[in-house]
């Protein structure tokens, strides 16, 4: 027991210069968001304020809107990822189960279309949406987000399918299981970390999205988190840094939590799927 713990304290301090290069960025934000603007340039800087502040926040839901900003950036989100997860589970399937010809020049043009930023189909996107009348709307948003990262998605989880047994499959059909039975109950069960890996880099691309929503979203109250931020420091005689603080520590909250949700996820589903 005793060399166990030796062992933890000795991984815990060789970790700990990395751990305070993560947190300094949370810790910056934090003290700063906490104070009144006369605190923060000082030539006496302090990391805690004298008092902590909380009007910062306040001011930020009841009047710069923020509130509804993060509701849109979650509501948009989640939409692309849980489309983007649904189209391209069947593909990557595919890809990774099914003879075809040409699959591995759709592979190599998957991986193409990731060279393209997103900024130089802005244009052309504008104009599809204004044709569609959906320009100020979230789902225009959701349909554009989840069409740019499939592409990642089907990539990622055709090489973690590929990866999977043929065998299990195979033993399920032998039992008289149908191929829809067999791929919900025994091929999904096993593939929950590589697709738990994938809706996470989808969300965050999707969430730290600026440009697309940006051009699509014109209406103050239909911005998302980044563009809201970005607003933030364009006011006309100064930078009300304590404001972008507050805000931007708020934005990246959600993100850190589903991370360390579908963390602790992940290695449940990789222990169980070792077992099975």
């Amino acid at each position: 027991m005793h060399s166990k713990r030796r062992k933890s304290l000795y991984c815990w301090l060789g970790l700990s210069p990395f751990l305070i290069v993560v947190l300094f960025p949370y810790a910056t934000m934090l003290s700063v968001a906490l104070k009144q603007k006369d605190e923060i340039f000082t030539f006496q800087a302090t990391w805690w304020p004298s008092s902590l502040y909380l009007n910062n926040f306040i001011e930020l839901f009841t009047e710069r809107g923020f509130g509804r900003a993060l509701f849109n950036s979650i509501y948009i989100s989640v939409g692309a990822t849980l489309l983007s997860i649904a189209v391209a589970i069947p593909a990557a399937y595919a890809l990774s189960r099914l003879r075809m010809p040409g699959k591995n020049i759709f592979r190599t043009y998957l991986l193409i279309t990731q060279m393209i930023s997103p900024i130089v189909l802005i244009v052309g996107l504008f104009r599809l949406f204004a044709a569609l009348g959906m320009i100020n709307d979230l789902h225009a948003l959701i349909i554009a987000h989840s069409a740019f990262y499939m592409a990642f998605a089907v990539w990622m989880l055709q090489s973690y399918f590929d990866t999977i047994p043929r065998d299990l499959e195979e033993a399920a059909w032998l039992d008289g299981a149908s191929h829809v039975h067999a791929f919900i109950r025994i091929f999904l069960p096993l593939c929950v970390p590589g697709i738990a890996v994938t809706a996470l880099f989808t969300f965050v691309n999707s969430w730290n999205e600026f440009a697309m929503s940006l051009t699509m979203l014109r209406q103050g109250a239909m911005q998302t988190a980044p563009v809201k931020i970005a607003f933030l420091t364009g006011t006309l005689y100064e930078t009300e840094w304590n404001i972008i603080m507050a805000a931007t520590l708020i934005a990246t909250v959600p993100v850190a939590i589903i991370f360390a949700a579908i963390q602790n996820y992940l290695l449940r589903g990789l222990a169980l799927g070792g077992v099975k």
